[in-house]
């Protein structure tokens, strides 16, 4: 099939697909002439890689993923997803870190104890 058939296919854009194939992350199919023509292995690839980014892997992270597609090596599949894992829970704690500053914010912006909206002044830096 062609490149957008393959792309449509595989949920994504055609610009994604060469993408994908300039860093190596997609094999560029052989060409029957005018066109290069993608079979269902390079649709499976592609979606392994929107997967594995929808899941937060970096697309250096997915590139050593595909290395270790076989699944054999156990061990390193473990290491790559474990501080994915690890920078997640980072930014979550983070994330609730903020939360809590703009709903304390908010609440006191509601009360109105200040002549300024501590909100704009917390952005303000003052």
């Amino acid at each position: 099939m062609t490149i957008a058939r393959a792309a449509k296919a595989a949920g994504v854009g055609v610009e994604t697909v060469r993408y994908y194939e300039r860093r190596g992350l997609v094999q560029q199919p052989a060409s029957d002439g005018d066109y290069r023509r993608y079979g269902v292995e390079h649709i499976d690839r592609i979606r392994f890689v929107k997967r594995a980014q929808a899941l937060g892997f970096t697309l250096d992270e997915v590139e050593s993923l595909l290395k270790l597609q076989d699944g054999t090596d156990r061990r390193s599949i473990r290491q790559i997803a474990g501080n994915r894992l690890e920078e997640i829970r980072g930014r979550i704690t983070d994330l609730k870190r903020l939360e809590k500053a703009l709903a304390h914010l908010l609440s006191e912006c509601e009360k109105g104890h200040t002549k300024h909206c501590p909100i704009v002044e917390a952005i303000g830096g003052k």
